[in-house]
């Protein structure tokens, strides 16, 4: 039997494409490099030492810190887990290689100390670091050795924050307060205050809100940056959360007390302006309470009438 020519070729034309697909799907999933491979030079002990920090923040830069008394006492790793090479966890796998790089927020090309000094004012609560000192040397050496193997501009799975779907209903802290009680009060506190230890004097858990907790500048002050953040990695060693429970654990926190500071820079194109940041002026007619809490589903749609 012969098999017709013009049918032949698509079954190998089908078969091409099915295996490009395929191949495309297959995406580059990024590992920490080891700890052990860290040089034994002087470049070496640059990386070992801004791990150092951001493993201990507080005790080299925090409220009594060794170097430097210019953050609430919490530390880098409370938010970039495990150092920042935790995968989903926050971490610095495309870090490196995506500074220097245009921010809406601030409407200027940003570098990466001033991504990290950003990060000193806003989640730790604090003042910059000199970008020439060597302490911030130190950490710039070590989120690019923990990105090395990250081409630039890239953003291999597992990095980054993961971005839910909106809810269709606004993020209900009443819920959200029910899930922190049965789910994150064990390790943070009911008052949300963290688990502080005196010896080492840094948090073991940290705090969510309150004087020692993040300010309301703070990426994950944004309920998206939050609940992404949440659901992949909240609570520690047990299943994770629903989606809704994510979002409204989210709402709960960012609804209590905690430092407030004006940046009146932020989003100098208010059209760039994120749904879920809750500052005015906004380029839109919604309230503030729904540009905090959502739906911001609607927000989005709105803007794209226009």
């Amino acid at each position: 039997m012969h098999l017709h020519i013009p049918l032949l070729s698509g079954y190998i034309v089908a078969g091409i494409m099915a295996l490009s697909v395929s191949c495309k799907r297959v995406e580059h999933v990024w590992t920490a490099p080891d700890t052990a491979s860290i040089p034994h030079n002087a470049s070496g002990e640059l990386i070992r030492y801004g791990r150092e920090l951001i493993v201990h923040t507080a005790v080299y830069l925090g409220p009594g810190g060794r170097v430097a008394t210019i953050s609430n006492g919490m530390n880098c790793q409370n938010c970039h887990l495990e150092a920042g090479t935790k995968f989903m966890g926050n971490n610095y796998a495309a870090t490196a290689a995506n500074y220097p790089r245009y921010r809406e927020r601030s409407g200027t090309i940003e570098s990466l100390d001033k991504r990290i000094n950003d990060c000193l004012i806003r989640s730790l609560n604090g003042s910059p670091l000199d970008r020439k000192s060597h302490e911030m040397q130190a950490m710039i050496a070590y989120i690019e050795w923990v990105g090395m193997t990250v081409n630039n501009g890239a953003k291999p799975p597992g990095s980054g924050i993961r971005e839910l779907p909106y809810l269709l209903r606004a993020a209900d802290t009443s819920k959200g307060r029910l899930v922190f009680e049965s789910q994150c009060k064990e390790c943070h506190g009911a008052d949300g205050a963290g688990k502080y230890d005196p010896l080492t004097k840094e948090y073991v858990y940290p705090p969510l809100w309150g004087p020692h907790s993040y300010n309301n500048g703070a990426g994950i002050f944004r309920l998206s940056k939050f609940a992404g953040y949440v659901k992949d990695n909240m609570p520690l060693n047990k299943a994770h959360l629903r989606d809704e429970e994510a979002w409204d654990v989210a709402a709960f926190v960012n609804s209590q007390p905690r430092t407030e500071k004006l940046f009146e820079k932020d989003w100098p194109d208010v059209n760039t302006k994120p749904p879920d940041v809750a500052t005015v002026p906004f380029a839109d007619t919604f309230s503030a309470v729904q540009h905090k809490y959502g739906p911001f589903g609607v927000i989005v749609k709105s803007r794209k009438k226009h």
